[in-house]
């Protein structure tokens, strides 16, 4: 009964999770990543702690890759923001004009 339960759960929040990213705009993408970046900067955080917590081997091992995910997952995040906010930027242009 317990893995038909986790199952809704995972269904359904894939489900509101799909259709709360197609309804946002496409101005407040960006806010949108940095504040995913936030919540797996939280995850990091967990899987540390499941990874120093010692209860078995296996935890360990999965904590560890849990780890290395979620920083792959920040500091990818990061960069696309990063370079999503560069496109915003006004670009000086010393090519034209009537400057010699």
């Amino acid at each position: 009964m317990e893995a038909v339960l986790l199952g809704l759960v995972l269904m359904l929040s894939i489900f509101l999770g799909f259709e709360l990213i197609s309804k946002v705009p496409a101005t407040l993408h960006t806010p949108l990543m940095s504040g995913a970046n936030a919540i797996s900067g939280i995850t990091i955080v967990g899987a540390l702690v499941s990874a120093g917590a010692g209860a078995s081997g296996v935890a360990t091992i999965l904590g560890g890759f849990a780890v290395v995910f979620a920083t792959i997952n920040v500091v990818g995040g990061y960069l696309v923001t990063n370079r999503m906010l560069s496109m915003f930027k006004k670009k000086d242009d010393t090519s034209a004009g009537g400057q010699s």
